[in-house]
């Protein structure tokens, strides 16, 4: 497993780290999107309404780049359960590869995009919130240091755009260990309905055939972003 994996996440990372030896530290809080303001400092969405205000940071480790992220955290003060603003203390951070998608027939090269095959894990990371689409996804790597490319293909379907097609290419790499990866995609560019909610169709191939599924996304606005260089795994791109 070459990714940002669950349970031995807090092996690689190094964004912002306290030292403590209790076993909860190595286990994420929340995944969030990490929300720089032109000021410097940042908030951290974590789900739809809900934002966490870190006291201990005054900066985004990714510099202004919007990224989603697996985060450790403490809550300084006592909150209700519904409180939409939280104030907590970061233990540790670490960022999400985080894409825009691709839109046909703007892509020239169709063949780039590879159709291996991958697998989409139920899982409480793999969840549509806050404009984005963030998937733990599964698949053989065998070769060290091989970059998979993943992306996430909009305008397949010209009478639905919230119809969108997951591509895998492996570059050859397909045999080996079975592993898993974190990948988001801001889908805050998509047609905006009225309500800013919407259902997205989600196609896909596996190891099985062909799958798809649904996933109910409530938009937000969004500042642009910037997909060159974000912080991310060295195992998907």
């Amino acid at each position: 497993m070459a990714a940002a994996v669950m349970t031995s996440a807090a092996m690689v990372m190094s964004s912002c780290t306290d030292s403590n030896d209790s076993p909860d530290m190595l286990i994420p809080t929340a995944l969030v999107t990490v929300c720089p303001d032109s000021e410097g400092s940042f908030i951290m969405q974590l789900d739809n309404t809900t934002q966490l205000i870190p006291t201990n940071m005054t900066a985004s480790p990714f510099d202004k780049k919007e990224v989603r992220a697996l985060v450790n955290y403490t809550e300084t003060v006592a909150s209700e359960a519904n409180d939409q603003i939280r104030h907590v203390h970061v233990n540790w951070i670490d960022s999400i590869r985080t894409k825009l998608p691709l839109a046909l027939p703007d892509i020239e090269a169709d063949n780039d995009l590879g159709n291996d095959p991958i697998e989409i894990i139920n899982d409480w990371v793999t969840i549509a919130e806050d404009g984005y689409l963030t998937l733990r996804i599964r698949t053989r790597w065998a070769i060290p240091g091989a970059i998979h490319a993943v992306n996430l293909i909009t305008g397949n379907n010209p009478d639905d755009p919230y119809e969108l097609e997951l591509r895998h290419n492996a570059y050859g790499d397909i045999n080996g260990q079975w592993g898993d990866a974190l990948i988001a995609f801001n889908l805050n560019g998509l047609p905006r309905p009225a309500d800013d909610k919407t259902t997205i169709k989600l196609k896909w191939t596996s190891f099985s055939g062909s799958k798809s599924t649904e996933f109910e996304l409530q938009m937000r606005k969004l500042p642009a972003i910037d997909p060159a260089g974000i912080s991310h795994s060295m195992s998907v791109r």
